[in-house]
């Protein structure tokens, strides 16, 4: 049986970095103790930084189900774990990228980064379409 710890980290990490962008949106927001109240509302108003990292947000919770259905039924399966790992860490490390260049407002690049974050899970539900034909 493969070590699962290294998948439990992933998908740790896939779900903890939309809160980075949240705290980064609240912040450039200048949240107060009213907005806490309503914290949707107050982020739904937000312009430029905030805005962007709130969006950033979004998008990293409606990438997450794709990334763990892959990462779990690939572990499923038994992939190899080398596999696993090296898209899993390649989808964090694309997702950071892709959030920095929203941040930045880098509209170009980060169609590029967010393609090949959610290349990473679907080649890897395609790798087991693969095992299991």
């Amino acid at each position: 049986m493969q070590s699962i710890s290294g998948i439990i980290y992933l998908i740790l990490g896939a779900c903890l970095l939309p809160y980075v962008f949240t705290m980064i949106a609240k912040k450039a927001a200048g949240f107060t103790a009213k907005d806490h109240q309503n914290p949707r509302e107050a982020l739904a108003k937000a312009e430029g930084l905030a805005s962007r990292a709130n969006a950033v947000q979004q998008n990293s919770f409606e990438s997450l189900p794709l990334f763990i259905a892959a990462v779990l039924m690939a572990e499923y399966m038994v992939m190899p774990q080398r596999l696993i790992m090296t898209f899993g860490i390649a989808y964090l490390v694309c997702r950071i990228i892709y959030g920095i260049c929203y941040l930045k407002n880098w509209a170009a690049l980060r169609t590029i980064i967010w393609l090949l974050s959610m290349l990473c899970p679907v080649t890897m539900l395609l790798l087991i379409i693969k095992l299991t034909s």
